[in-house]
């Protein structure tokens, strides 16, 4: 498995692994899944200093993806990212999500940022797990912020210094 930047053409790999995760999970509290133009428009919207990346088998099969994004936008945030990290369930468990997360944390470095939060549905241990892997240090909890599948949902909240 490698990792690179991701491309215009792995697309509809990475919206089929965020929808499944819309669809049945709380790892995003995004409750639509998203369009081939929506999932494009993102992809345009990662790259630079916010860059989109993929994680690739020998054959070139996406089996997970993570982006950096701007953590707020008013101007003191700006040397503060947040993270995204998603990974097919069927290749969970291999080291894709690491391997994602690990470059994710070498190109927030490269590119001068201070800090990366990350903000996880607070029942999924998995990601809190691999961040804290990862270095990432628990900042607090957001309670009850979410609502999905007619529950209330809370944020871990998570943050590496870099």
């Amino acid at each position: 498995m490698h990792v690179r930047l991701a491309r215009q053409t792995d697309a509809e790999a990475i919206r089929s692994i965020y929808n499944a995760e819309v669809l049945g999970s709380t790892a995003t509290f995004d409750l639509v899944p998203r369009t081939p133009d929506e999932q494009v428009e993102w992809l345009a919207e990662h790259q630079g200093a916010y860059p989109a990346i993929v994680a690739v088998d020998e054959e070139g099969t996406v089996l997970g993806f993570g982006s950096l994004s701007v953590f707020r936008d008013r101007p003191a945030y700006a040397t503060t990212v947040e993270d995204s990290v998603y990974v097919d369930s069927a290749h969970r468990g291999l080291g894709a999500g690491r391997t994602v997360l690990d470059e994710l944390i070498d190109l927030a470095t490269q590119h001068g940022f201070h800090c990366i939060m990350a903000r996880i549905g607070g029942d999924n241990l998995a990601s809190i797990a691999l961040h804290e892997a990862c270095g990432f240090k628990q900042a607090g909890v957001e309670r009850e912020v979410g609502r999905k599948f007619s529950r209330w949902l809370d944020v871990a909240v998570l943050q590496r210094m870099l």
